[in-house]
């Protein structure tokens, strides 16, 4: 797809975010009319980027529902060119387990040198504010909420390296060390993870504790 429109653009989103979506439920996020939508999505389905599902029910009529295509979630931005699963792969069979290990460890590390030095000197809020624009940089897609206890729940909706967390879940696992780490003294904790079947990865970060 060479160019989308803004709609097609929130519809692809949309579907990212949601799985699975009727016409609906899919109306609740536009203004304009149904006919609209319903244009945009048919280009959709005709380009291959979302398809259709019938889901039948024991009273009434049959009702559809959308979702994306893996040409859909390709739109997406990801990192499988920068780091495939092959060449990991492939150093474990020529050099072990430990040495991807420890290449993974080292991209842990400077990840989190990172995202410490563009930290520096701001209080509890606007680390997260700052982690979700710079992850939205990476491809992922960062959404996040203050709760009334004062503490953050972050989900993430695109993961640009699932392939590779979902053979090495060592990733998952340096991905908590660095949250950890930048928040020493909030509780971390993952509440649900897309290598792990959810539709999204979801964090809380705890207000710190004085």
């Amino acid at each position: 797809m060479n160019k989308r429109t803004s709609t097609k653009e929130k519809i692809l989103h949309i579907l990212k975010k949601d799985s699975e979506i009727s016409i609906k439920e899919l109306m609740k996020y536009f203004s304009i009319s149904e006919v609209a939508v319903r244009r945009h999505l048919n280009d959709l389905i005709r380009q291959g980027f979302v398809k259709e599902k019938i889901v039948k029910q024991d009273i009434g009529r049959p009702f559809h529902l959308y979702l994306l295509t893996g040409k859909g979630h390709n739109t997406f931005p990801n990192q499988y060119k920068q780091l495939p699963l092959e060449l990991l792969q492939d150093l474990e069979d020529i050099q072990g387990e430990e040495v991807v290990n420890d290449l993974l460890l080292k991209r842990k590390e400077r990840e989190e040198a990172e995202l410490v030095s563009r930290m520096e000197n701001i209080d509890f809020d606007e680390k997260v504010k700052r982690i979700a624009e710079i992850q939205q940089e990476k491809g992922y897609m960062i959404e996040y909420e203050k709760t009334a206890s004062g503490d953050y729940e972050v989900k993430n909706f695109n993961c640009p390296i699932f392939n590779l967390a979902s053979n090495y879940s060592q990733i998952c696992n340096n991905e908590k060390d660095i949250y950890r780490n930048i928040f020493p003294n909030s509780k971390v904790k993952a509440q649900s993870c897309m290598t792990k079947g959810a539709k999204y990865c979801c964090w809380t970060i705890t207000k710190p504790e004085k």
